[in-house]
């Protein structure tokens, strides 16, 4: 059944419970980042071709962002705990599968697995937090879980680096295993299981969540697959068109749909999602090519590789904070059209980065304004595409957004090598593959500026899917650092389904 909120982050229980869903996020969390590291070591040791590294990390996004909805339905309707421990358990699984594979085709089946593992657990985590905790103290913990769960995630780089160095690129997966039994372990014993009321007899969206991966899955393949020859790229395409088109249909038919589509009846939820899908889609790829690029071109080790990009986590730690503060201030729009254009230019800089090239000199410039872009823009693009929605959809717009800002860096990591011509072979490959990603940042930014509206923060802001105005309530941006004005003592953070921002 459905408890009410009482656990208080002064307690040893409040923070069990905090403790169990740090961990698990960081679960999903690291292994996002760290097999970017290993990816020239396991190509090496399993003889992949580029295409088939660019499935090891397509494989774990296309199944995340296609089944995350879905894992938030199944706890509301299940139980937030037990289908959180399943996810970590089956994320587990599969990492052993990762860690022992003899051949790609099965470390990228074992990846495909692992998503799914991850879209269990992921909304879980948060959902937890946010049943379990009394109301002075959900955005503290909030807060807590999303600091504390970036700081694992940045970790995640180095820590592949030094395991790729020392002992194997497996140990990259294996090393999920005892933390995840650690998670079991808390979660069993420390953590209370609740579900939601509503939900009870409700049928699960299983053909939605199924369809949506069909239509992700076509199009991924097209692009990856691309030199394949037009036949097999028409009927991977047809195949996408016809999962999105039967994805549609049944999301309108269902009684409780893993994506209810009139949510995007919100102009300005529109409007603010397409901007995720673009500035992710521009910046996605990036954590993709630089560390493979300062590996096998550069000539850095897989620690230093790995550790190129901690500088942007220091910056989104520091600043996050100010910049949501300033949004709540004079309103999103400034921000995100200002911030996308800032991460151009830094990825224009570390398009420069080839051999022989130093950290300091070469790599740490556009490392630090790429940084300041995303403070810029990140904790105001959360708070908007939360804003701008309904308040009783509060927490499906936050998973809409995360799993369009995970759709947008899958489909970049798939299609933008391919139109910069990033192979074994091509020496410039990865200049190109940045100054693509920089225009799509700009036009993102463009994009922002016309048509993302100031007052989407507003408590009175008017609905635009409907001609009397509505009152929206200011929730807390769950992916970055709280806003300010927007997450006070109350906290403003009850939903129904909610799970963090793809950042």
């Amino acid at each position: 059944m459905t408890s009410t909120p009482d656990l208080s982050l002064a307690t040893g229980a409040g923070r069990w419970v905090l403790l169990a869903t740090i961990l698990g996020s960081a679960l999903a969390g690291i292994d996002a980042t760290v097999v970017n590291v290993a990816l020239p070591a396991l190509g090496e040791a399993l003889d992949a071709e580029f295409s088939a590294l660019q499935w090891t990390v397509s494989a774990y996004a296309l199944t995340l962002a296609s089944f995350i909805l879905l894992g938030g339905t199944l706890g509301d309707r299940f139980g937030r705990r037990r289908v959180f421990v399943v996810g970590v358990v089956w994320f587990a699984v599969a990492s052993l599968a990762c860690g022992l594979a003899q051949d790609v085709g099965t470390l990228i089946a074992a990846r495909a697995v692992q998503g799914v593992g991850a879209a269990l657990l992921t909304p879980g985590s948060l959902a937890l937090l946010q049943v379990s905790f009394r109301t002075e103290d959900r955005a503290r913990a909030i807060g807590a879980w999303s600091g504390l769960g970036g700081v694992a995630t940045a970790i995640g780089p180095l820590l592949g680096g030094w395991l790729v160095d020392v002992a194997s690129w497996r140990w990259v997966f294996l090393i999920n295993l005892p933390l995840a039994a650690v998670v079991v372990w808390i979660a069993a014993r420390h953590v209370p299981e609740t579900h939601d009321d509503a939900a009870d007899g409700t049928a699960v969206d299983w053909a939605g969540g199924i369809l949506g991966a069909v239509a992700l899955a076509g199009l991924t393949f097209a692009l990856i697959e691309s030199s394949r020859g037009p036949v097999v790229v028409m009927a991977a395409l047809a195949v996408g068109l016809a999962g999105a088109v039967g994805f549609v249909v049944r999301e309108r038919r269902a009684a409780y749909p893993v994506l209810p589509l009139g949510v995007f009846t919100s102009a300005q939820f529109s409007a603010v999602n397409g901007v995720t899908f673009l500035v992710y889609g521009g910046f996605g790829v990036v954590f993709f090519l630089l560390v493979v690029q300062l590996q096998e071109v550069t000539g850095f080790g897989p620690v230093a590789a790995g550790s190129a990009l901690l500088p942007v986590t220091a910056l989104m730690l520091v600043l996050s904070a100010r910049s949501g503060a300033l949004a709540a201030r004079i309103g999103p729009r400034l921000q995100m059209s200002v911030g996308p254009l800032v991460c151009a230019t830094g990825l224009l800089l570390l398009a420069r980065v080839g051999a022989g090239d130093t950290y300091l000199a070469d790599v740490l410039p556009g490392v630090v304004v790429f940084g300041l872009g995303l403070a810029i823009m990140v904790a105001p693009l959360t708070a908007a595409a939360l804003g701008a929605a309904p308040d009783e959809h509060a927490g499906m717009a936050s998973g809409v957004n995360n799993a369009v800002a995970r759709t947008g860096g899958l489909l970049a990591v798939a299609a933008i090598p391919v139109l910069a011509g990033v192979t074994d072979g091509a020496a410039r490959g990865f200049e190109r593959a940045l100054w693509v990603s920089a225009a799509i940042l700009v036009v993102s930014g463009l994009v922002a500026a016309v048509t993302v509206r100031n007052d989407v923060l507003a408590p009175d802001s008017p609905s635009d899917a409907a001609d009397e105005p509505t009152q929206h309530l200011s929730h807390c941006g769950v992916g970055a650092p709280p806003l300010a004005s927007a997450c006070d003592d109350e906290g403003h953070t009850t939903t129904r389904r909610a799970v963090p921002d793809g950042t």
